[in-house]
C-alpha cells in the first residue's frame, strides 16, 4: 500500500470521526462540511483507482 492510499484511507477515517461528532453535537453546517469532505475524499479516491471500504 502506498503512500497516497495511506493518506486517503486515513483521512476519510478522521472524516467519518469527525462526521459523527458534529452529528451528535447537532451541528449540521459542520455535518455538511465533513460531509462534503468525505464525497471528495471518496472521488480522489476513484479517480486514482484506490479502493475505499466505506
Amino acid at each position: 500500500m502506498g503512500e497516497f492510499t495511506t493518506t486517503i484511507e486515513n483521512r476519510l477515517d478522521q472524516a467519518y470521526k469527525n462526521l459523527q461528532e458534529a452529528r451528535s453535537a447537532g451541528d449540521d453546517y459542520l455535518a455538511d462540511t465533513f460531509t462534503a469532505e468525505i464525497e471528495d475524499l471518496r472521488r480522489l479516491a476513484t479517480d486514482n483507482g484506490v479502493p475505499v471500504q466505506r
